[in-house]
């Protein structure tokens, strides 16, 4: 008996069958996996070609020349009618009663597959992984491009094969592969927040005004003004700088307080300036009319206009000796 090509040829099996969905026989296992229901001659040309256990095929529509692979669960179909899952003829775009080549087929067994729910609810699933390593176990082998479904808790979940290796379409029995997970399709990045508009005014760098640094005062000693003790005026009338260094100071402070020698001889208590007080064994030698003589010799000149100063021994004169 043949139907559109049905018929055996060659060493390899390759037949074209009508599709049915699961739901027309009552097998609702079909779903959850990826085997498909064929008839029993197919099982008789199976057992007399030397080919791979376990039994993997090629599905192939030649109208869309979409391709998935699949394998057998039993051999209890009509002749010329194959049952298929209803979410691999979505893949292939098949609709009921369409023809689909069927081809045996030798995969490798796979190391790697990365899967790509189609929404975020799987993610909230509380142990995906290991829902999917049980839904996994109804399945045969995987192909790059398909969307297999995960059903759980009454409710729906799409996955797509994103990448498999080390081929397009590998064999998931009894072998480790590693699972890598893409991003859902109906993620969405969270948006960065949108920094406040602000004025332009405010956009340029702030610019400090720097006060200009001021310096603490420093002790400096010495500071004042010095004073003669016998009243004249010293040499300069302003204070020295306080930025002089100490030498200075020191020197200036010593001519202000310096008094005046003690003469060795009697001869020299005649030359002494008025207004000076002499303190000593020498002072007994000095003659009694010297204040007189010193008075005289005063100088006359006339009193110059100056801002009052501090004089000191500005009154009377009177000699230590009546």
């Amino acid at each position: 008996m043949f139907f559109e090509g049905y018929g055996f040829h060659g060493t390899s099996f390759e037949q074209t069958y009508r599709c049915y969905p699961a739901s027309f026989i009552d097998k609702p296992q079909l779903e959850s996996g990826d085997k498909i229901i064929m008839p029993p001659s197919a099982l008789d040309r199976l057992a007399s070609l030397h080919i791979d256990y376990p039994m993997l095929f090629e599905l192939r529509n030649p109208a869309t020349e979409r391709v998935s692979h699949c394998g057998v669960l039993e051999f209890i179909a009509e002749e010329g009618m194959i049952y298929v899952p209803y979410w691999m003829m979505e893949n292939m775009l098949l609709q009921e009663g369409d023809a689909v080549k069927v081809k045996n087929a030798t995969l490798p067994k796979g190391e790697y597959v990365k899967l790509q729910p189609h929404t975020m609810d799987f993610l909230d699933i509380s142990n995906p992984k290991a829902i999917l390593e049980t839904t996994l176990r109804n399945f045969s082998c995987l192909t790059t491009g398909d969307s297999i479904m995960v059903a759980y808790n009454n409710k729906k979940y799409y996955i797509d094969i994103v990448e498999t290796k080390p081929s397009s379409a590998i064999s998931i029995i009894e072998t480790d592969c590693e699972v890598d997970f893409a991003a859902p399709l109906d993620y969405k990045e969270p948006e960065k927040p949108v920094p406040s508009s602000i004025p332009s005014s405010s956009k340029a760098p702030a610019q400090v005004e720097e006060e200009p640094a001021t310096e603490e005062p420093k002790f400096n000693p010495f500071t004042g003004v010095g004073r003669r003790l016998d009243g004249k005026p010293l040499k300069y009338s302003e204070a020295p700088n306080p930025s002089n260094n100490a030498k200075e100071k020191a020197s200036a402070i010593t001519s202000s307080k310096q008094q005046p020698t003690v003469p060795t001889s009697s001869s020299g208590a005649s030359r002494q300036p008025s207004g000076k007080l002499v303190f000593g064994a020498n002072s007994s030698h000095a003659p009694k009319e010297s204040p007189k003589v010193a008075a005289k010799a005063a100088p006359t000149e006339p009193p110059k206009k100056e801002e009052p100063k501090f004089q000191a021994f500005s009154g009377k004169k009177y000699s230590l000796k009546d």
